[in-house]
């Protein structure tokens, strides 16, 4: 009686699997910033004209973002002499556009110039970036590798284009380039809780960050 090659059978389907296991496989290098977050994000605000204090990379609505910022230092001043500092509280600053108590509110005491997200693929990017560019200016600073792809030109430009984002390229020498120029001409919204408590934490910021005045004659 001839003999089943079941044992056959399953040792060449397991010799096939381990031998299939063992091939290497392609390994493609993840991309990498050409510098750090700072370093791009003050000369991406160079490139873009925007002028203002390049503040530290931070985290805003929970997204990491770097903002270009000037600090309204007749309002500082006024709010130095009213002993009405930086207010981080959502609660509190939700109030302030209440219509009873509007009037009462203290003023901005930042000019947030543009908004900066650093990162090394389009889709961190602006999800980082598309929330602020409601307000105002925003932009996605990307090495030059990640912008050399179907997915970018196909999926990334136009959102960019549809949210009025400006993307700015760095290369490996961390040299930057204008790769498409933000929207002016799109709705900006009023302002509102959000700005108002953006405006607070930037307005923090800045005080951090930069040596503001204590006091303006």
């Amino acid at each position: 009686m001839a003999a089943t090659p079941q044992n056959t059978e399953r040792s060449t389907v397991a010799g096939g699997a381990k031998r299939s296991r063992s091939m290497p496989s392609r390994v493609v290098p993840p991309i990498e910033l050409p510098a750090s977050v700072d370093e791009l994000a003050r000369t991406a605000a160079a490139q873009l004209g925007w002028n203002g204090i390049v503040l530290p990379e931070t985290t805003i609505l929970g997204r990491k973002v770097c903002v270009v910022a000037k600090l309204r230092t007749d309002v500082h001043a006024e709010r130095i002499a009213m002993g009405a500092g930086p207010v981080a509280d959502r609660a509190t600053v939700d109030t302030w556009t209440w219509p009873e108590l509007a009037g009462t509110a203290p003023a901005p005491a930042a000019e947030i110039v543009g908004v900066l997200a650093v990162a090394r693929h389009w889709r961190t990017a602006m999800a980082s970036a598309v929330p602020f560019a409601r307000y105002g200016e925003a932009a996605m600073v990307l090495p030059s590798p990640a912008v050399l792809t179907e997915d970018y030109v196909g999926n990334c430009l136009p959102r960019a284009r549809a949210y009025g984002l400006a993307v700015v390229t760095a290369d490996p020498n961390a040299v930057v380039d204008l790769d498409l120029e933000g929207r002016t001409e799109r709705v900006v919204l009023a302002e509102d809780p959000v700005s108002r408590l953006v405006n607070e934490l930037v307005y923090d910021h800045l005080l951090r960050t930069a040596e503001a005045p204590a006091s303006l004659d």
